[in-house]
């Protein structure tokens, strides 16, 4: 009978706990769904820029399933492939062998690329033919996948756990009385949030400052760009994650409830960050990247990390994301009023 009556209300209280529920059995289907469309997307197809390139070389780099973008100019496709619009150009000059300039930001796009140009080339041409010249506007033949992807691992660790523990800390002033003596001083709401942020953005600037540092001097992560500019990003990114999480956590009863936003805001955002080749996925679904945080993120980070792409190359992405920071201090205000009305 007492095991019964225990069963009876454990199984009650899951019941009445609906985010519990749902972290359990609707949760794993949305992300298994995520990842399925990830992951079961069409074959890249990687995207060459031509210049003067002969008809039946064009043809062979068309069988060998490339999506082919032919140019009036060199500085055209010079332009395309600065703007990340083309993954290589192919450029034939008079008197000179064929030149191949890779853009070099992912190196697996590069060597498919270079496979590509390969299987291309001894279908039209005899073995003794000169090879052709190559040449990385980012990046290196070196560079490694870690280099490559990298930055997004920084974007993400600063995201997460600033969002997680400004969430939970915010939480436990909430839950610890702390929140509702403030605010029946004669305090503003506005002021609230905004000593709460300074405090919490305090340690996010430290957090912020030591996954960056640690990633580029002792992983010795590819950093082309100044390391000023890697830390403005983080710092953005994190402020980004300080406000959404403590948003948040004005509706989470405890710390439990606080870790079950992690399914719902934190992962779909790894799947749309720029870790995984989006270009595969189907078009529909490309658009979700754009409401993500972390995209703007991680977009700047590999533009300053691996492109060597200044502030005004990277401008959108952090008025994006301070944009969004906005908002959602603006609803930490609104989520006070149930605690006071002014």
């Amino acid at each position: 009978m007492r095991i019964r009556a225990l069963v009876v209300r454990i199984v009650l209280q899951f019941l009445h706990d609906k985010r519990s529920l749902a972290l359990m059995f609707i949760a794993p289907l949305m992300i298994l769904l995520l990842m399925s469309l990830i992951f079961n997307g069409e074959t890249y197809s990687p995207k060459l820029g031509t210049y003067r390139v002969p008809a039946p070389f064009a043809a062979a780099l068309e069988d060998q399933g490339a999506e082919l973008n032919e140019f009036e100019t060199l500085r055209d496709g010079e332009s395309a492939l600065e703007d990340g619009k083309i993954d290589a150009l192919i450029a034939f000059e008079e008197g000179s062998s064929p030149a191949v300039t890779l853009e070099g930001s992912d190196p697996s796009v590069s060597r498919a690329v270079l496979v590509l140009l390969q299987s291309a080339v001894k279908s039209i041409v005899p073995s003794s033919a000169p090879e052709p010249a190559v040449r990385y506007l980012h990046g290196s033949p070196d560079m490694s996948a870690f280099d490559s992807f990298g930055p997004v691992l920084v974007g993400l660790f600063s995201f997460f756990f600033v969002f997680l523990l400004s969430g939970i800390a915010f939480l436990r002033e909430r839950t610890g009385g702390t929140l509702e003596r403030l605010l029946a001083s004669p305090i503003r709401r506005t002021e609230v949030v905004a000593g709460y942020l300074i405090g919490f953005g305090l340690f996010a600037i430290l957090q912020s400052a030591l996954v960056a540092w640690f990633a580029i001097d002792i992983l010795d992560m590819m950093s082309v760009g100044p390391f000023w500019l890697v830390m403005l990003v983080t710092l953005i990114l994190a402020l980004t994650a300080l406000t959404l999480g403590t948003l948040l956590s004005a509706y989470a009863a405890n710390e439990f409830q606080m870790v079950q936003f992690i399914p719902l805001v934190i992962v779909p955002q790894v799947f749309f960050s720029g870790l995984f080749n989006l270009d595969t996925v189907a078009d529909w679904l490309r658009p979700v990247s754009y409401a993500m945080p972390l995209y703007y993120g991680a977009d700047a980070l590999q533009g300053v990390m691996v492109r060597g792409e200044g502030m005004s190359e990277i401008a959108v992405d952090l008025y994006v994301l301070l944009g969004l920071s906005v908002v959602f201090a603006a609803l930490n205000v609104v989520a006070l009023r149930k605690h006071r009305k002014l």
